[in-house]
């Protein structure tokens, strides 16, 4: 039964005649209640308001029925005067003696439960119920259920109680079959699609969450679109409309989204000016890193103003603040920026309250603020902690808020953060008919003790590999930003390019720090020891017999390497270089060594951001120093991700004695990687790009390895050449992570390398 069948007028029963209602008043003895069960006499009396004795008139008699009524406590209420009473008649709402849902199949019970206020043994509210019902279908519309609708029935039991059910109909969900742009010039609408986080459904619509009409996405997808315009220099840029239509079948929706891009405007003359004394402008001109004519962006401005106040923090001048001043030029399309430094109000930090951390300590909180109790405030710096914060991965949700303290002086920072579980587990296995079931398990905690550091604990068995490893990462040390790494290992594997086998343990601290925005440095201490080890009834080459036969070997090496990257923080969004060089020295144990490794890469999309362009280029060189021979495992091999067109270990020194073919590696390697990756012309929601590659590079130099006991011809590959390749690749990105397929073609090789035409890898992004 529906509470809408109830007819209206019960509701407003009130017996007294219209024309009595203006010249007629009222004095009542007493006040009489009837039908109450649950609710006590006085608590009604109290909520009409009438005194006893005291003449009231009709029209406060309504008010006192209105009362009574809006209390939300009864189902009907009359109010009829009897000469010296007044008689008041309620039904009260009957209690809710259970909740049920009929028809959820998407949704359980136990979440649309948390959702509504209405409760068992509760009094039942038909507007609370009606409430409850449009949470349930709105739940529903976030999964892109448009269609689904939500009934609130009641059911009467005895004593006054009723069964509260919410009868759904879920409906399918309405995918979005197109989206669609009106307006864009600049951008193709496949770039743009790229952008929003809604997605028009394709092959894969299965797998896709995010192909349904969500109002509060769609909203989402406006200032993520705005945004992106934005930070290209299209200042101008607006979103004039979106527009949702059913398809003719009315079985999903097309959405387009009118927009106007206007002009793009890059940085004209970019000035400084100081309104306070000891604040040098042309100081804070040089410490600038955006030019002119560079597309302007309001993330630029923002790291120059945020470049210019650390500058003043480390100047001692405190509460500056930076205003940017912008002069539009419609003639060249450009902005003129002056940076304005100005003297910002002096309020301090007070204190700062940190809520909701259950086992995240406070401390691990209080090291993203670079201020402290009574630091100058800086709201800009506020924000970044703010950020830094939600960047930790703890917290499913972090405010971050200042408010007023004990004085107009004074600020106390807010932090309210929701903890989340930080830990995983991954579980593996694997089967051969020789060596039986191996398994693998992993355990990782990101914020081992709620103390913010890392912990991971790796256990191996497989067939062909061993391996047991430890990890700690302690990434702010002493409260800086500092980062202590350990690594102790104990693996074995077997070579899946020679016929030996090997087993290693390692321990390996590591401390790196930032010398600049973008530039970290890395120093690392490494303890080796290392044995090859001869497979039953197999043998080898001279040389890697020899190597066998040298036993276990240990060293100590130190180490820096030195990374300069502007892939995230560069002007370009578009563009970005990642320099890396290291150096390894071994300085104690068998082997005596200096390893140099070089990599630089640069990446530019071009093409309204549709092609990707990338050329690496990376380069190794390992100098033997000390009175022992190398090994195999101590040079360099070359992967299929560094050289596609070969197997692993396929190209370099090779040992053909004793009629084998053994990878033997070599001290020096050079490899240059060109390519480029564009669109299909498929739905992006398939996830499928395509690439065209070119790559060149050589391995060789056998300096310091025992060769004796080979015949001339045994050893190839010594001095080498360089090995050209081009190839196809298919990028396809799945739940499992992005997939590359390789299709290559060696043009240039030598006789004894291995090609190989296909592999597939899990592509490592840029």
């Amino acid at each position: 039964m529906s509470w809408r069948t109830v007819p209206a007028a019960l509701a407003l029963a009130v017996v007294i005649s219209a024309g009595a209602a203006d010249a007629q008043s009222y004095r009542f003895s007493r006040i009489e209640v009837q039908g109450n069960q649950r609710i006590e006499t006085g608590t009604i009396a109290t909520y009409a308001g009438i005194q006893p004795g005291k003449a009231v008139t009709a029209g406060e008699l309504n008010d006192a029925y209105q009362r009574v009524l809006g209390s939300g406590l009864f189902e009907t209420v009359d109010i009829e005067p009897r000469g010296g009473t007044l008689v008041v008649k309620v039904t009260e709402f009957p209690t809710i003696n259970r909740i049920n849902f009929e028809g959820n199949r998407r949704i359980k019970d136990d979440k649309l439960t948390d959702l509504i206020e209405s409760k068992p043994r509760r009094v039942f509210n038909p507007t609370t119920a009606e409430a409850d019902a449009d949470k349930l279908a709105k739940l529903y519309s976030t999964q892109g259920r448009v269609a689904a609708t939500v009934t609130p029935r009641i059911i009467r039991r005895s004593d006054n109680r009723v069964d509260l059910v919410f009868e759904i109909a879920e409906g399918g969900t309405t995918e979005i079959e197109r989206v669609s742009f009106v307006g864009n010039r600049a951008y193709s609408d496949r770039r743009l699609r790229r952008v929003l986080e809604t997605k028009q459904a394709g092959l894969l619509r299965a797998l896709i969450s995010k192909d349904t009409l969500i109002e509060e996405r769609v909203d989402f997808d406006k200032q993520v679109l705005r945004d992106f315009y934005l930070s290209r220099g299209y200042i101008d840029f607006r979103v004039l409309s979106t527009n949702v239509e059913f398809t003719r079948e009315r079985d999903a929706f097309y959405m387009a989204v009118n927009v106007e891009e206007g002009q793009q405007f890059r940085f004209g003359n970019i000035t400084t000016v100081s309104e306070i004394p000891e604040a040098d402008a042309a100081e804070f001109q040089a410490a600038l890193k955006v030019k002119p004519g560079v597309v302007y962006s309001p993330s630029l401005v923002e790291n120059s103003i945020a470049r210019l106040e650390r500058l003043a923090i480390q100047k001692g001048i405190n509460f500056l603040r930076v205003e940017p001043r912008i002069t539009r030029n419609e003639r060249d399309l450009s902005l003129d920026v002056e940076f304005a430094l100005t003297r910002g109000p002096r309020v301090f930090v007070e204190r700062i309250d940190i809520e909701g951390n259950t086992s995240t300590l406070d401390r691990v909180v209080r090291q993203q603020f670079k201020v402290a109790e009574g630091d100058p405030f800086n709201p800009r710096e506020i924000r970044e902690s703010a950020e830094r914060i939600r960047a930790l991965g703890f917290f499913s949700n972090a405010d971050v808020d200042a408010r007023q303290g004990s004085s107009q002086d004074q600020v106390v920072i807010d932090v309210n953060v929701e903890e989340q579980p930080t830990g995983s587990l991954s579980l593996g296995g694997s089967y051969s008919l020789n060596n039986g079931f191996g398994v693998a398990i992993g355990l990782r905690e990101n914020n081992f003790l709620g103390r913010g550091q890392q912990v991971g604990f790796a256990i191996s068995t497989a067939s062909d590999t061993e391996e047991y490893t430890l990890s700690f990462t302690e990434p702010r040390l002493l409260g800086r930003d500092l980062q202590l790494s350990l690594d102790l290992g104990l693996t074995g594997s077997d070579s899946s390019f020679a016929n030996y086998d090997t087993k290693r343990a390692y321990f390996a601290p590591s401390l790196s720090f930032p010398v600049s925005d973008n530039a970290r440095l890395q120093g690392r201490y490494t303890f080796n020891t290392s044995e090859m080890l001869a497979r039953d009834n197999v043998t080898t080459g001279v040389v890697i017999a020899r190597e066998i036969g040298y036993g276990r070997r240990s060293s100590s090496s130190v180490g820096l390497t030195y990374v300069w990257d502007t892939r995230l923080t560069g002007l370009n969004p578009n563009a970005g270089m990642l320099f890396q060089v290291g150096t390894d020295v071994g300085v104690g144990g068998d082997n005596r060594f200096v390893r140099t490794n070089a990599k630089a890469i640069a990446q530019t999309k071009i093409y309204n951001e549709e092609v990707t362009l990338r050329a690496t280029v990376e380069a190794g060189v390992m100098s033997w120093r000390g009175s022992n021979t190398s090994r195999s495992i101590d040079r360099y091999f070359l992967s299929t991700d560094v050289m596609r067109g070969f197997e692993p270990a396929g190209l370099g020194p090779r040992d053909l004695s004793n009629g084998k073919d053994d990878a033997i590696g070599g001290n020096k390697y050079f490899v240059a990687r060109f390519e480029a990756e564009f669109p299909l012309g498929l739905p992006e929601e398939v996830g499928l790009r395509g690439g065209v590659f070119y790559d060149v590079g050589n391995l060789w130099d056998l300096k310091n390895v025992d060769l004796s006991g080979t015949a001339p011809g045994d050893i190839v590959g010594a001095d080498g050449s360089l090995r050209h390749v081009i190839g196809l690749s298919l990028l396809w990105d799945t739940g499992i992570g992005p997939l590359r397929f390789n299709f290559t073609n060696a043009l240039r090789k030598e006789s004894f390398d291995k090609e190989q035409s296909f592999d597939l890898t899990l592509q490592a992004k840029f």
